[in-house]
């Protein structure tokens, strides 16, 4: 078994929104996350349109402070790291964001873009760099005439290569990409897709990918955590969401995934209604008011913790 590259430990980030009377609501983005990483592995990380994906994944890099709790990599917690050793660490943890255009400095020539890392870090003489550069951008399928261009020159597929591309630069351990397809053409999802698959094989990365498309996660995933209002509430294997005693809020989102086969009968949604307003979280259970599963009083008044019903597979519920 691989060994452990990144832990978080009951990983909390709040928020203290503004209000013109004082003090504002408190928004639990994230809220006692504890979440294994091995090396090599794909970890897919999906939920619902602001369940508190993105904001995990930037507290996983240190580019968040948390508002309680530890992340762990290589051994070293990175919040309790000096400033200088932190910087050594960014090496090893990069971040491919969803939006390739607004993460590309509109200003910078592709050739800054990329050797912008080698030039923070102080890496290599300017004829290196150049070389570095050309070689990034054969690895990501762009050519050397592509250097000299702005952003604003290339389609968002090709952008979302520059992203890559940077992120690869310092030949890092671990990858976190967050929604990289979610912004392309379906055609175009299938080559960044199969981009960083071919890319994890050659440089043996580690990728931490975030998304809300269970049929893109279950592609790439080794394992596959569910995240609902800031919660865990289940960590499993791939195989294990093919067939199994899943969450009944995993149950609902692999449910409503589409099947491409006309002959198929048409599936009902299985949840009903909105989730709640994450300012105003529900008692017991978050996903009680909308689980077709849910189990009185027991549901309603005790948070369920996140358990191991099964090998490597972790639920948080009381029916499992």
């Amino acid at each position: 078994m691989n060994k452990i590259l990144l832990e978080a430990r009951n990983l909390c980030r709040y928020f203290r929104l503004a209000s013109p009377w004082g003090q504002g609501p408190l928004l639990k983005a994230v809220d006692g996350v504890n979440l294994t990483v091995r090396a090599g592995e794909t970890l897919g990380l999906v939920g619902e349109s602001g369940c508190g994906k993105s904001t995990l994944g930037r507290l996983l890099l240190a580019l968040l402070p948390p508002t309680r709790g530890e992340v762990w990599f290589a051994g070293e917690n990175l919040f309790h790291l000096p400033p200088s050793r932190l910087k050594a660490l960014r090496r090893r943890l990069q971040i491919i964001f969803q939006d390739p255009y607004s993460s590309l400095n509109p200003r910078l020539t592709v050739r800054r873009l990329l050797e912008e890392p080698f030039v923070i870090h102080k890496l290599g003489s300017k004829t290196q760099r150049r070389l570095w550069v050309e070689e990034l951008l054969a690895d990501v399928g762009l050519g050397p005439e592509h250097l000299d261009r702005y952003p604003h020159e290339f389609s968002g597929g090709q952008r979302q290569r520059l992203g890559i591309a940077r992120a690869l630069a310092l030949k890092p351990d671990l990858i976190v990409a967050d929604e990289p397809v979610s912004a392309l053409d379906v055609s175009i999802q299938a080559q960044i897709l199969n981009l960083l698959t071919d890319l994890q094989r050659r440089y043996r990365l580690t990728y931490i990918f975030i998304s809300h498309d269970l049929s893109v996660i279950s592609r790439l995933s080794s394992r596959i955590a569910v995240m609902y209002l800031g919660k865990m509430v289940e960590v499993a294997p791939r195989e294990v969401f093919l067939g199994g005693r899943l969450h009944p809020y995993t149950a609902a989102l692999l449910n409503a995934v589409p099947l491409p086969d006309p002959s198929h009968p048409f599936r009902p949604p299985q949840l009903e209604g909105d989730p709640p307003s994450p300012l105003e979280l529900p008692s017991g259970c978050p996903f009680h008011p909308r689980c077709p599963e849910v189990q009185l009083p027991l549901c309603r008044e005790q948070p369920p913790p996140l358990r191991e019903i099964d090998t490597e597979h972790w639920v948080a519920c009381h029916r499992r």
